[in-house]
């Protein structure tokens, strides 16, 4: 069984363009057509999970907890993705990618670095769903409820109205923050020998550098898990394992690979 060896210490990168978001794109739909396998299993554990997550809202009959859900099941993307890393890593290297190695791999990812990292960001999903708890009961919690899958009377109020302005700035607040510690900081960890605190710090201080191009691959990516997900979810069994490999090709491409950073 191969293993790529990592390389110790966090990178220096290169300014980001577009021509590079677009290429990763391009070399991203590639690996998913090369290895399908794997991104295919991870695609339809999450539209899955998005299933469970609507099945258990509408369930409990508290449907504004869906809400919530949609936006913020996004946000665990990054961590979803990186069997996809992995496998576009070793098709660089020409390693071998068989399903076999990529769990091999994931499994050792317990004893290092991303369980951290990974906890901080389910602490601010749970911590997303807490605030948005607040802000629908702030507005709407003393009005009668109606199911939201029959009925959005209860939105296009005025109170409604201004629940999901206030909710949605908040929300993207969250999707910003989690978008700028993961972009680059989670395909770190995975390749390198750098401590949780470290890759985030450069991932955040990446995206503050250069918020032009690297907002607008956020962009990208919201804009195609939204897509994913209007279809009850079944896109994302195809849009996440492609923006999980194009991810990677926006971090292999931002790395400045003749050594690590002062």
């Amino acid at each position: 069984m191969t293993t790529l060896a990592r390389v110790h210490g966090a990178p220096a990168f290169k300014a980001p363009t577009a021509a590079l978001m677009r290429h990763a794109l391009s070399a991203g739909w590639r690996d998913f057509l090369a290895a399908p396998t794997f991104g295919l299993m991870m695609g339809a554990v999450c539209v899955a999970a998005g299933w469970a997550l609507a099945g258990l809202t509408m369930w409990s009959g508290h449907t504004f907890w869906l809400v919530l859900a949609v936006f913020g099941f996004p946000l665990v993307a990054p961590f979803a993705a990186i069997g996809t890393y992995e496998v576009s890593r070793r098709r660089a290297h020409g390693a071998a990618g068989d399903l076999r190695s990529i769990v091999h791999v994931l499994w050792a990812e317990r004893a290092r670095q991303l369980p951290w990292l990974s906890a901080l960001m389910v602490f601010v999903l749970l911590f997303w769903f807490f605030l948005g708890h607040m802000i629908f009961a702030l507005f709407l919690g003393l009005k009668p409820m109606t199911n939201i899958m029959t009925s959005t009377d209860v939105f296009l109020s005025a109170d409604g109205l201004l629940m999901m302005l206030i909710g949605s700035v908040v929300g993207g607040g969250f999707a910003l923050l989690i978008y700028a510690v993961c972009v680059v900081g989670v395909p770190m960890l995975l390749e390198r020998e750098v401590d949780y605190v470290t890759a985030l710090l450069r991932s955040i201080g990446l995206v503050a550098a250069h918020p032009k191009v690297m907002l607008g691959w956020a962009l990208v990516i919201a804009a195609l898990l939204f897509l994913g997900m209007v279809p009850g979810f079944l896109g994302l069994l195809f849009i996440l394992p492609w923006l999980g490999h194009a991810s990677w090709h926006v971090y292999d491409g931002l790395v400045v690979r003749e050594g690590p950073a002062d």
